[in-house]
């Protein structure tokens, strides 16, 4: 029976994969990566040889259905991203949709994601959250803010380190600038830093540290006083 596999790949430390990971990359008829290059490097690594397809979301609109297609007559095709796990805040939900509409069963493996760590080491609530990922870059960008300021739950964000400034003094216009946030950067790397403390002064932080690297921010939960 045909499958597509989702493998999650290291978001930063190369022992991150998961044993299974690897030998589903050895079993795999080819291989769906977001960059082939980063995805080459990888397999490399792990003395891995499979062919390596282009599938990112510059393309994948295009392609989505002819690849589901093509995977329906497979034995089992991998996608990966260049770090994480697929869907989640990168390229996958379309090629899973596509290929459950053609009966492709459709397995994801449990592995590396970025925001799961950042919570978990944040210090704020993580029983109840929401995961939101990239907000918007311009339209419907403060409307979402307050949207989810009033769901009363601990918020997980991504945002790139030319943006994470902006996306904080947004944060203090919204919550306040006492409101507690965490900036989580570099998860997994030999960088990894989190900053803690009230929005102002996580934002104050990286105007003497310039911001590097990929961000989590954990935004506590909004309570009206």
């Amino acid at each position: 029976m045909p499958k597509l596999v989702l493998i999650p790949t290291p978001i930063g430390n190369l022992e991150d994969i998961t044993l299974r990971a690897i030998n589903t990359l050895k079993e795999v008829d080819f291989l769906l990566a977001e960059d082939t290059r980063v995805s080459g490097k990888l397999l490399k690594h792990l003395n891995i040889s499979k062919p390596i397809r282009s599938y990112h979301s510059a393309n994948e609109h295009k392609v989505v259905e002819r690849l589901a297609e093509e995977i329906s007559t497979k034995n089992l095709v991998g996608l990966v991203t260049d770090a994480g796990t697929p869907a989640i805040s990168d390229p996958g939900f379309l090629l899973v949709r596509e290929c459950l509409k053609l009966d492709v069963e459709v397995e994801c493996l449990p592995g590396a994601t970025a925001f799961v760590p950042a919570l978990a080491a944040s210090g704020l609530a993580s029983e109840s959250f929401v995961f939101e990922g990239f907000l918007p870059h311009k339209k419907g960008r403060h409307k979402k803010l307050s949207q989810l300021k009033s769901i009363g739950k601990t918020i997980v964000l991504y945002e790139s380190p030319y943006r994470v400034q902006k996306l904080l003094t947004e944060l203090e216009e919204h919550f306040g600038e006492v409101h507690e946030v965490v900036a989580a950067r570099e998860i997994s790397k030999l960088f990894e830093e989190f900053v803690r403390g009230p929005v102002k002064e996580v934002k104050q932080h990286f105007e003497e540290h310039p911001p590097k690297g990929e961000f989590v921010v954990i935004v506590a939960p909004f309570v009206e006083q």
